[in-house]
């Protein structure tokens, strides 16, 4: 009898969970509306830097045309005032028309001279800002659009039921951003699903490499290592997963691939919160 009631009280197995299951545990269409909506903001954003930067070079020109216009004033007001003066010298007798001429001549040109090279000099470095710019704004546009281009990636491969599929949607990603950490542990995961596991584990390698601080990757290499019976190699790497973040103790309660770590001795105080263990202790 008592055999009897243990059996009636024993918790439901994984695959009794997963057949009790009423609705998807995700919905995709929600994801996709938040992608949307942070495709939408990042090109608000860009766009909103492309008219900043065009307002504030259009100031520089406006500016650069009130000097070059303020140059001509003066100039000109120059030219009066030795205009006046050589009436003054003529008048007392100091120079001839000539010589005040070829002198007055040579003043302006002097003068002129200068304030061109000057006004050049401003203007070279006008362009070269304005090329930079040029140049900025071409970039920003292009990591937007490969930024765009990966979360459609991402969100295919959610959505794709092959893991075929998925890692040649995961190395499509890599060749766009060689260094996305989480690509590689994805890519991993798949690799495992395929029984890939030396594959998995040199993926994850690369992504620690990447991302010393990647969970994702950390638990991976447990997973791979307790499928190749490496129980205790698992478990270490199953400790640093769980040191990152909490969220891989639950993981690691549900995944298959960690039930061979059971009889380690450390494995359920790894699985198992502080404040659990200090409520069972009392």
């Amino acid at each position: 009898m008592a055999d009897g009631v243990a059996k009636q009280s024993s918790p439901p197995t994984l695959q009794e969970q997963v057949e009790q299951l009423e609705e998807p545990l995700y919905k995709p269409f929600i994801e996709r509306y938040i992608i949307d909506e942070i495709k939408v903001l990042r090109s608000e954003l860009e766009q909103q830097k492309v008219e900043m930067i065009r307002e504030i070079t259009d100031r520089e020109l406006k500016v650069a045309n009130s000097s070059i216009s303020y140059a001509t004033d003066t100039v000109t007001y120059f030219f009066y005032l030795i205009a006046a003066a050589s009436s003054i010298l003529l008048i007392v007798g100091w120079n001839s028309i000539r010589e005040i001429r070829d002198r007055v001549q040579s003043i302006a040109d002097e003068k002129v001279g200068r304030l061109v090279e000057e006004y050049e000099e401003r203007l070279e470095r006008v362009e070269k800002e304005l090329l930079r710019k040029s140049r900025i704004i071409q970039e920003n546009q292009h990591e937007l659009e490969v930024t765009n281009e990966v979360q459609t990636l991402w969100v295919k491969a959610s959505q794709e039921t092959s893991w075929e599929q998925k890692i040649r949607l995961y190395d499509r990603i890599l060749e766009l951003r060689p260094d996305n950490a989480e690509a590689l542990t994805y890519k991993a995961d798949a690799a495992l699903e395929l029984n890939q596991h030396q594959w998995a584990i040199s993926l994850c390698n690369q992504a620690l490499t990447v991302e010393p601080d990647s969970g994702h990757a950390y638990f991976q290499l447990a997973c791979a290592y307790a499928d190749l019976g490496a129980s205790r190699i698992a478990l270490d790497y199953l400790k640093q997963a769980v040191s990152i973040s909490d969220e891989y103790r639950e993981q690691g309660r549900q995944e298959q691939r960690l039930l061979s770590l059971s009889q380690e001795p450390d494995f359920m105080s790894v699985l198992t919160r502080r404040e659990e263990l200090a409520g069972s202790e009392a």
